[in-house]
């Protein structure tokens, strides 16, 4: 899943980058309150991790703003602030977590995984369709609870779906969620992992919505 970092710490954020990447997130990073506003208000995003203390704006007025334009985005606060009256602000400003410095990546990383979870309204970490299970933490799939061999980019595109199932998703919005900045995207390559997903999993797994994009129904061979 796609994040947005704001920190503007250089080895810090570099280190939360990487650590994330890790993880399996694809991390794009901005070092200011005002890019981290503009990035985080634009939709893109499955969650964001936000300092409070960027420069710019500051990160209790990026939260303030964002929710105030009614951005959903789940957003998680990461900062030295530790004293309780500053969390507590933080929270009713809007952010959905807060974690305070110096912070466990593996940590971190399962707190986001949580975020989103709740955002899209699931009570579990593992996304089931039928006979195929998803496990996002172990980035590991199941068919009839046989683990199935998937490239990154195939997890990713299948989580992406299984998260959002019952909703068409177009092919830029498949794209959104894969690819962090940097990356240059092929003209077929979301036909071509689909292609391949179909070939491993199921393939009445992945609907093809003609002239739309692409759905996981909710259950087995319902919409």
């Amino acid at each position: 899943m796609r994040i947005l970092l704001a920190e503007d710490d250089p080895m810090l954020g570099d280190g939360l980058q990487a650590g994330l990447r890790q993880q399996g997130f694809q991390v794009d990073w901005v070092r200011d309150g005002m890019a981290a506003e503009r990035e985080l208000a634009s939709g893109v995003y499955a969650a964001g991790v936000l300092d409070l203390g960027l420069p710019l704006l500051d990160g209790m007025e990026v939260l303030a703003r964002l929710r105030a334009r009614g951005a959903m985005t789940p957003v998680l606060v990461l900062t030295a602030r530790d004293a309780v009256p500053e969390r507590i602000r933080g929270l009713d400003l809007g952010a959905d977590d807060y974690v305070v410095k110096p912070v466990d990546l593996h940590e971190l990383g399962a707190r986001l995984r949580a975020l989103v979870r709740r955002a899209h309204g699931q009570a579990q970490d593992t996304l089931r369709c039928g006979a195929v299970e998803l496990e996002p933490a172990a980035r590991q799939v199941r068919h009839a609870g046989t683990l199935v061999a998937l490239s990154q980019r195939e997890f990713d595109l299948l989580h992406a779906l299984m998260r959002n199932a019952g909703r068409v998703m177009t092919r830029e919005q498949i794209e959104q969620q894969l690819y962090s900045w940097g990356h240059e995207v092929e003209s077929n390559a979301i036909e071509v992992h689909i292609h391949h997903l179909r070939r491993k999993l199921p393939a009445e797994l992945i609907q093809t919505v003609r002239g739309v994009g692409y759905l996981v129904p909710r259950e087995p061979g319902g919409p």
